[in-house]
């Protein structure tokens, strides 16, 4: 299956994507795709539903705003430096353990919305990245096991403002929680419908160019050992996100570093995933109206 949220942002309603490529409302069967939906076996009851023709589902005009196919979860993990050529192009060793950070889920986007510079940026950045849901509370699982806790997976673009990462002290997350810094979808897409996660093209280009291009079997940590590891540190809830770390071609690690500006334009994909596209905006206070 592949699930969806459409709608005005903050306001979205749940939705599947059929294989005929009709978008069907769930709104009336399902209140969204949350935690409550994923622990208690919404995705078995989404199945039958769909399997039972989504009675009482209404089709969504295609030119409806997608938003990201779950609602914002309680935590936003990532990996960093977790393909070995990405590790290199930022020349600041290579980890023997995964890198875990956060991300605020506050910067929780949709997979066609705009991403916004921070005031004072001056270094934004291009991630593209494999993410997956947690399907069921996870808390020092086995990698043998681990897969078994995944509800699906999508296409995510870590975006980061490097000035407030690398330059300004601390840890990570100031640079990577921005508003708008989370783009996720188009859709979540169940593992039935992916043959092996860790077989994957994924990619990114800036405004047309190809920056970033290399399959998920490039992960130095695979999918299992990462669900496995952080596990042992944190409880991972249903409807929580991991992203999985990018490939080499970030604009950091170009030489001179290649970093976004206003007007630029940002496409990420996933093989069998879905695509994200980004329009760069600059800062304005009217999206702040406490400012």
């Amino acid at each position: 299956m592949r699930l969806i949220r459409f709608g005005d942002k903050g306001n979205e309603e749940p939705g599947v994507w059929l294989t005929d490529g009709r978008r069907i409302d769930a709104s009336g069967e399902f209140l969204d795709y949350d935690e409550g939906f994923f622990a208690m076996g919404g995705l078995e009851a989404l199945a039958e539903w769909v399997a039972d023709g989504c009675p009482g589902g209404a089709e969504v005009d295609p030119a409806v705003r997608l938003g990201p196919p779950v609602a914002r979860p309680s935590k936003l993990v990532c990996v960093g430096k977790n393909y070995l050529e990405h590790a290199k192009e930022l020349a600041e060793g290579i980890p023997t353990e995964p890198t875990l950070f956060m991300k605020a889920t506050s910067a929780w986007s949709g997979p066609h919305d705009d991403v916004m510079l921070p005031l004072g940026a001056t270094k934004l950045d291009y991630e593209v990245e494999l993410a997956l849901v947690i399907g069921r509370t996870a808390s020092y699982v086995d990698e043998i096991d681990a897969l078994d806790c995944v509800a699906g997976y999508a296409t995510f673009c870590d975006f980061s403002e490097r000035a407030f990462q690398k330059d300004m002290g601390g840890q990570w997350m100031k640079g990577k929680s921005a508003d708008t810094f989370a783009p996720m979808g188009p859709c979540l897409v169940t593992p039935d419908e992916v043959a092996d996660a860790q077989a994957l093209r994924l990619w990114c280009k800036v405004n047309g160019e190809l920056r970033q291009n290399s399959w998920t079997g490039d992960m130095m940590h695979p999918i299992r050992r990462l669900i496995s590891y952080i596990s042992r540190f944190m409880t991972l809830l249903p409807g929580d996100v991991v992203a999985t770390g990018t490939p080499g071609g970030v604009a950091m690690g170009m030489n001179p570093p290649r970093y976004l500006q206003a007007g630029d334009w940002v496409e990420c994909g996933v093989e069998g995933l879905g695509e994200l596209s980004q329009r760069v905006v600059a800062f304005h206070a009217n999206n702040f109206p406490a400012l």
